[in-house]
């Protein structure tokens, strides 16, 4: 069962969690990350460029010319493809479809394995409680500052809403916030560190372990 150093709010060590194995200790397979991280950046990505085909654009309901007499070639409409100004043909269209579907299970174990590793390499930061007074930006700066996360990027996971929290992080481009019961692989992952409660880590267990 992996342990994890405790900090109070000045940063000073206080004792010592043990966190669910199943969730923070397991066998790391990097392929099954892989392919969550990929399924993730496909559905979320925007289907932006789109061509329009020879029934889409505007205008060239009337045949240019005869289709006899005049000595050139037949043609039908000035849209068509071999003209300038026509459709595409064959050109990419906004009814691409690029989402990629794995199970709820493989999610789950993808995002055990990302906090596994955050725990090994000594990336998650557990404390007491995390609050500021005010939702003030200085005032954030000052508990990243004595905490071991060393101005790098982090991801705060909250147990609660913390408004104070989430506005006070809203200047600072390398802190992000995510309640518990919302991680994704990919958000772990672009963080240096993990900020959280003992609560909150204790939320993230009883969620993966509900099903």
């Amino acid at each position: 069962m992996p342990k994890v150093k405790v900090y109070n709010l000045n940063g000073e060590v206080v004792r010592e969690e043990e966190l669910a194995p199943q969730v923070f200790d397991i066998v790391i397979k990097p392929v099954v990350v892989q392919q969550v991280v990929e399924a993730q950046l496909a559905n979320s990505r925007q289907v932006l460029a789109h061509t329009k085909g020879r029934g889409e654009v505007r205008g060239g309901g009337k045949k240019p010319w005869n289709q006899k007499g005049t000595g050139r070639a037949r043609h039908s409409s000035i849209r068509s493809p071999l003209w300038v100004g026509g459709g595409v043909t064959f050109g990419p269209t906004k009814l691409r479809n690029f989402s990629k579907s794995v199970n709820k299970k493989m999610k789950k174990k993808a995002l055990a394995m990302v906090l596994t590793d955050k725990v090994k390499h000594d990336n998650l930061v557990l404390l007491e409680e995390l609050t500021i007074a005010e939702p003030k930006t200085k005032l954030l700066v000052n508990l990243l500052g004595k905490l071991p996360v060393k101005d790098r990027k982090t991801l705060i996971i909250l147990d609660k809403k913390n408004d104070n929290l989430i506005k006070g992080s809203q200047n600072l481009h390398y802190v992000s916030t995510e309640p518990a019961q919302s991680l994704n692989v990919v958000d772990l992952l672009n963080a240096d560190y993990l900020l959280l409660t003992v609560k909150a880590a204790k939320k993230i267990s009883a969620n993966y372990l509900a099903d």
